[in-house]
């Protein structure tokens, strides 16, 4: 089977450094500013970065319907650190001065921003991953933490007992940034998961 299409985010944040780790994995992979760029796409990754910046830009563009009509029609959507935050149905945290978080309101999840402190907190740490033999060497920067999670989300990971890494059928929601990390396990998940979806 080729490889799949994969679609990146790439209105701010980090999504050059996803593009590359998912081209290591034979992906082929597109930059995604406008909705047509959706179109014939696996899965799209909702890189890490600033998530209201990220959100007004999706919100000037049009890509939050655009989104979730491409998750409605199939699609496989990962959201990483920000992303997660632009996945949740429910968020926490936000300043009052950002007016209110853009939110994609596509995975039953809960998330609080900045959950584990500002940039100078950042941190690498092993975590254990459901299904994963050895632990994933997750980087946190001014990350979220996933709060609470509905009937059909599936909890992967907890770091100090808070939720980091969740799955609800072809969503896919990380607290952390795997693509920092040189371990394509995580984005290994996600092409499975694109394939599988292409499949059906």
């Amino acid at each position: 089977m080729t490889a799949p299409q994969i679609g990146v985010l790439a209105l701010q944040g980090a999504f050059r450094e996803h593009k590359r780790l998912l081209e290591t994995q034979g992906a082929q992979v597109r930059e995604v500013r406008l909705p047509h760029q959706l179109e014939g796409l696996s899965g799209l990754i909702l890189p890490g970065g600033e998530s209201t910046t990220i959100g007004n830009l999706m919100v000037e563009y049009n890509l939050i319907p655009a989104i979730q009509d491409f998750h409605a029609s199939g699609g496989v959507v990962f959201g990483t650190c920000a992303g997660a935050i632009l996945l949740a149905r429910t968020i926490h945290g936000t300043p009052p001065q950002f007016g209110a978080q853009p939110s994609l309101d596509l995975m039953d999840i809960t998330v609080k921003r900045n959950a584990f402190g500002r940039q100078v907190d950042s941190f690498r740490t092993p975590l254990e991953v459901s299904g994963f033999k050895t632990p994933f060497p997750a980087v946190f920067i001014r990350a979220p933490i996933i709060e609470a999670v509905g009937e059909e989300v599936e909890v992967l990971s907890r770091h100090q007992g808070q939720i980091v890494l969740a799955r609800s059928g072809r969503l896919l929601a990380g607290s952390f940034h795997p693509e920092l990390t040189g371990d394509p396990r995580i984005h290994e998940l996600f092409l499975k998961m694109s394939l599988e979806a292409r499949r059906a």
